[in-house]
């Protein structure tokens, strides 16, 4: 079970938080993109082995979204901050 250092709570378990996925950057203005490129946007992620960046919603806690460095190999965990921050 993975153990993430949430910046509020301190250390938790894994089942206390919900991934969200890649943390990607969203187009400035959405109502730009086409039907497909949207999609695009949505769904197509990189799936990298190795290092990626992840959202995670700390949902049974203190419900922060947090930018989580996760190797997807290994599953050790990087740096963790929230979402809103500066990387």
């Amino acid at each position: 079970m993975l153990r993430l250092h949430c910046p509020f709570c301190g250390e938790r378990p894994e089942t206390e938080f919900q991934c969200a996925g890649e943390a990607t950057p969203r187009p400035d203005d959405p109502g730009a993109l086409d039907e497909v490129a949207w999609s695009q946007v949505l769904y197509q992620r990189a799936n990298p082995a190795g290092w990626n960046i992840e959202l995670w919603w700390h949902a049974a806690g203190c419900r922060q979204w947090l930018r989580v460095e996760r190797h997807t190999l290994t599953h050790d965990i990087g740096s963790i901050t929230l979402a809103g921050e500066p990387h």
